[in-house]
């Protein structure tokens, strides 16, 4: 499958942009771990034609992690232009993507994200626009819903849309905004976008995808070109390989995740951000009475404590394997 000129290989299962998540040291980690491409966090528009550095930060790319996809989100058609062409200038991404997706309320209560499912022709007016800004220079593509809610379900024609404004890829969630992250994600839809034969871009489905098994039943079932997975990362990076790993690889993946964010951000910082995802990990699902051990992962503020936590999880897994 190819975005533009960039040649994701055959059934390339992608890591999903998500905001607080997708830093640099966890996307090196999920490309080494199989993902065939990554999204940064989104990052506002108007943060990055104003200079913000905390939004200037998120551009950040390295070698090693590429291809990769650096994600804007917006409400202007002509500060997302702007904002593209920053972002290309800045990090020369392998794909500018636009978040026309997030449902929180910050962002598509504010008419970004999407808030713009409910206003399709300023939806539209900012694709056209980032792509006739940057699009000669990098594939852009758009990630998006099914619609705004159950009664306006509008993507099988809005994807024809965005094509027409001269995306090269599109990304379905498969719920509406109001359904946020609740109930079954549904891919019934994502299908016929796929089968719609005036469509000719790539369709990556995206929603409730937990391993590389559902990934490989995505692909057989409804034909899309590629698999996002967004929240069944956290806490397990290795959802994108097809290698068994054992229980002790998978410590030493988090463990590496740990020392890779300390090392980005500082200790106290890097352990601030990394320790609830690790703490939310399914490695530790079904450990008897783990809710104190947890409740120690999320209070430890140094690489020492945190490993120290994650090595008594490790024995009491350990434990009960063998007990089993």
């Amino acid at each position: 499958m190819k975005i533009g000129t960039i040649d994701l290989g055959e059934r390339p299962v992608l890591l999903a942009p998500m905001e607080d998540v997708t830093d640099i040291g966890f996307r090196l980690l999920c490309r080494r771990m199989g993902a065939a491409m990554v999204y940064s966090e989104f990052v506002s528009c108007d943060a990055l034609v104003r200079m913000v550095n905390k939004s200037l930060k998120k551009l950040e790319v390295c070698q090693e992690e590429r291809p990769v996809a650096i994600q804007i989100y917006g409400k202007d058609p002509v500060a997302m232009a702007d904002a593209a062409r920053i972002v290309v200038q800045q990090a020369h991404p392998d794909v500018l993507d636009i978040n026309f997706g997030c449902p929180v309320k910050k962002i598509a209560g504010k008419g970004a994200g999407a808030g713009l499912l409910q206003n399709v022709p300023l939806l539209l007016d900012i694709a056209r626009a980032v792509v006739d800004a940057v699009g000669n220079e990098v594939p852009v593509t758009a990630k998006t819903r099914l619609g705004w809610d159950h009664n306006h379900k509008i993507i099988v024609e809005l994807a024809e849309q965005l094509q027409d404004c001269g995306i090269s890829a599109l990304t379905i969630h498969g719920r509406t905004r109001s359904q946020m992250y609740t109930d079954q994600a549904d891919w019934t839809l994502i299908g016929q976008v796929k089968q719609n034969p005036r469509m000719h871009i790539p369709i990556i489905g995206n929603g409730d995808i937990c391993s590389m098994a559902q990934a490989d039943a995505a692909f057989d079932r409804y034909g899309v070109d590629a698999v996002m997975i967004g929240r069944a990362t956290f806490g397990q990076p290795w959802v994108f390989s097809r290698e068994e790993l054992s229980t002790d690889q998978k410590f030493d993946i988090l463990r590496q995740q740990v020392l890779t964010s300390v090392e980005r951000s500082g200790e106290l910082s890097g352990i601030r951000h990394v320790r609830r995802h690790l703490a939310a990990s399914p490695l530790f699902k079904g450990i008897p009475n783990f809710r104190p051990t947890r409740i120690q992962m999320l209070r430890a503020e140094t690489v020492q404590e945190l490993f120290e936590v994650m090595d008594y999880t490790r024995t009491l897994l350990q434990a009960d394997i063998l007990v089993h």
